[in-house]
Formats: C-alpha cells, structure tokens, sequence
C-alpha cells in the first residue's frame, strides 16, 4: 500500500512538473505571438503612414502645377528653346510686354534678339551681375526706347504723374514666380563720368552689400522722382529697376523703380 502510493506521489509529480513545462511553453508562444502582433501592426502603420506622406507629396506637386500660371509655364517653355531667357516683363495696358533676357555681358542682348538672331531693335535684358542663387537686391532691366513704339520707349511716359496712376504696377514672371512689383520712383538720369562725385549712378546697383547701402539707393531714388508715388522699400524688399535711353541730355536716362508688392 505504502509503495503504491509512493508511485502515485512520483507520478503525480511529473505530471505537475510536465504541466508547468507546457504552461510555461504556452506563455512563451503567447508573448511571441503578441510580439509577432504588435510588431505587425507597427510595420502596417509605418507602410500607411508612408503611403500617407507619399501622397501628400503627390498632392503638393500636383497643387504647385496647377498653381503656375500660364505665364510662368510660358517663361518655362521658352527657357528651354534659349536658356538666357530669364522671365517676361509686363506692364499691363502699355506696350511693354517682353521675355526679359540676361547674357555673359551688358552688350550682347543690345544687338540680338531672344532668339540669338542679329536684330537692332534688341531685347530686354537683366543685368549680367544679378544672382539668381542668392538672389540679388534689384533686377535691374534694360531696354533700347523706340520710336516705333515697342521695347521701353513706353517707360518715358512714366514722367507724368496722371500715366504712373494708370499703370502703377510692374509685373515679372519667372518659372517659379509671378511676382508685382510697385513703382516708388521715376526720374531722369544719365551716364556719369568718372570724375564726378556725389551722384547717384542707378546702373551700379544690383546687390546691396549691407542694409545701408540699400536704403541709401531707395532714398536717392525717391528723391531723384519727379513726383511722390506714396511707396517706399525697406531691406529686404526686392526691387526691378527699368533703365532706358533719353535725350534731354547727353548720355541721358529714364528710370522707373519698383519695389515687390506685399502679399497680404
């Protein structure tokens, strides 16, 4: 009787000793499993989120297309029949409407036009020391004035108050912009000589070195104008300098200035 219940009692301990073990594996393959899970999900999680963000950007894109305007996917266009090509110039209700140009110098675009082709009438072009990598302070833009009307001979007519109110608004489009600029300031000029001081030489200004010297050129501008528009710039405003021949004087100019317009 004693012996027989001493094999129970061994039995029945490796029985319990049998159960813990498969208990113990079964907790096992449960954390396992729950691991297996939540890492699962976390991975399904990331994928989504992924996607999520994949699409945003899908979205973004396809919201700056159809944000070009048909002027900046024209400049686009024509940037890849000639490079040089670096925006269009309007002033709405004048003759001024142009691809504005910019070449390795200040000469080239004086006697060709945008197609690289000899022409006397020109282009519009940019000053050869505009960055477009930093950018620039000024956009400083010249143009031939013709009888005939075309290129900037309709900048002249910026000497009469009464013409600023109808056309205050220059506009320069890129690709990647469509920028109004406001005029702050016309007013005559000429090409001076080296020998004299104190004047204010427009045509050297296209990159303001500090915030001095910007608002040095906005204060000689403003106060060269023949008349007050109500505008001003401050630093870090870019400006678009229009820069054009005239013969009150020997050398002489006509210059327009601008300053971006504010966005809100």
């Amino acid at each position: 009787m004693s012996k027989h219940l001493k094999k129970k009692g061994k039995h029945f301990k490796i029985l319990k000793t049998r159960y813990k073990f498969i208990i113990f594996l079964l907790t096992i393959v449960i954390i396992c499993a729950v691991i297996y899970i939540v890492k699962n999900l976390k991975d399904k999680e990331a994928v989504q989120e992924e996607s999520e963000l994949l699409n945003t950007v899908e979205i973004e894109k396809t919201e700056i297309t159809e944000q070009k305007t048909e002027r900046m996917l024209q400049v686009e266009k024509l940037r890849k029949e000639n490079s040089d090509i670096v925006g269009w110039l309007e002033i709405d209700g004048t003759n001024v409407n142009y691809p504005v140009l910019q070449g390795e110098d200040n000469s080239y675009y004086m006697t060709h036009n945008y197609n690289k082709e000899e022409n006397t009438y020109g282009s519009i072009f940019l000053d050869k020391d505009y960055d477009w990598n930093k950018p620039s302070s000024n956009l400083l833009i010249y143009g031939h004035n013709l009888q005939n009307g075309s290129m900037f001979h309709d900048i002249l007519n910026y000497k009469e108050e009464s013409y600023y109110k109808k056309h205050p608004i220059i506009r320069f489009t890129t690709e990647n912009e469509d920028i109004e600029f406001e005029i702050i300031s016309a007013f005559y000029s000429r090409v001076y000589y080296k020998s004299e001081k104190n004047v204010f030489r427009y045509y050297y200004f296209v990159d303001a070195k500090n915030e001095e010297e910007y608002n040095e050129f906005v204060k000689n501008a403003k106060e060269a104008s023949l008349y007050d528009t109500g505008k001003t710039a401050k630093y870090g405003d870019r400006l678009i300098t229009l820069s054009t021949c005239s013969y009150h004087t020997e050398d002489g100019r006509f210059v327009v200035v601008a300053k971006e317009k504010d966005k809100n």
